[in-house]
């Protein structure tokens, strides 16, 4: 009998670290899916979902520094060529770093469009790594990276 006592015991000290695991992964996929609404609406709304010294990197190698300099970037594609475009998440997976980073990994689609080098693009995949950092009790976008995803000949 003893030793079922010392397993419950052990379970429940486990429970309540679990709870807060759960509501920070979800903070973190929150952060996560305000990028993708604010990518779909054209960057037009509020930025609250982001570090003041966030980096974003395009997936042509381009990288904007700083959540100002980010945002006049993705805001000037969304008003030329990626207007009307949309980013559709497929999976997203976020594993902890630290007790106040994340890291997202998110495959999506993105809807066609064509890039000013003329090249029409068809829906596509993408992959996204983002780094999310607790500050100030909130979630925020540090750090975002997206690549195109090609399908390799066999």
């Amino acid at each position: 009998m003893k030793p079922i006592a010392v397993v419950l015991f052990g379970l429940f000290l486990l429970v309540p670290c679990a709870v807060p695991s759960d509501e920070k992964e979800a903070a973190v996929r929150t952060a996560i899916q305000a990028f993708y609404k604010a990518f779909d609406d054209g960057f037009v709304g509020p930025f609250d979902y982001a570090t003041e010294d966030w980096n974003h990197i395009n997936p042509y190698g381009g990288r904007d520094r700083g959540r100002e300099a980010t945002l006049r970037a993705v805001r000037e594609v969304h008003r030329t060529f990626l207007k009307g475009t949309t980013d559709t998440i497929e999976n997203m997976d976020i594993r902890f770093a630290a007790q106040d980073v994340a890291v997202g990994t998110v495959t999506s689609i993105v809807s066609p469009f064509t890039s000013p080098d003329g090249i029409k693009h068809n829906a596509e995949r993408h992959i996204r790594t983002f780094v999310v950092v607790n500050r100030g009790g909130r979630w925020l976008i540090m750090q975002d990276h997206n690549t195109t995803v090609i399908d390799l000949p066999k």
